[in-house]
């Protein structure tokens, strides 16, 4: 795999959970489409899942190693499936963050094989390097 598609995959990743989670961020909490839309029937399952299958193929394009794509696939399958549970579901879906923990998942795994993108301030990255004033 090469490092430039692995880079590519960590700023699509950053790209989803933004949008699907952090839109607006409230200190460590934030919403975000995906919880927007599990209120609307169909409409929050369909960009769940999409979102979801996007960050899986990313991960596999980046060449992510089994266990980083088994830890994704558990915080998706709970954040799409939870719709499946009339209202209690929406509400786990509203408040379970299963875009953003995956994409860091991804983020993480990508950081430790091929290093952040240049670009990315430390501030975003994933893994935040030892030794530094900001790695709290």
């Amino acid at each position: 795999m090469t490092r430039e598609r692995a880079h590519s995959a960590w700023k699509s990743a950053e790209a989803i959970k933004t949008i699907s989670d952090r839109v607006i961020g409230i200190g460590p909490f934030g919403i975000g489409l995906d919880g927007l839309l599990t209120w609307v029937p169909v409409a929050g399952t369909v960009y769940s899942v999409g979102g979801a299958l996007f960050l899986l193929a990313e991960a596999l394009r980046a060449g992510a190693k089994p266990m980083t794509l088994m830890r994704m696939a558990a915080y998706l399958v709970v954040d799409s499936g939870s719709s499946a549970v009339p209202v209690l579901g929406s509400a786990v879906d509203f408040f379970w963050q299963g875009h953003l923990m995956a994409a860091t998942a991804l983020q993480k795994d990508i950081e430790d094989r091929h290093g952040a993108p240049a670009d990315v301030p430390l501030k975003k990255r994933a893994r935040k390097k030892a030794g530094s004033k900001f790695a709290h």
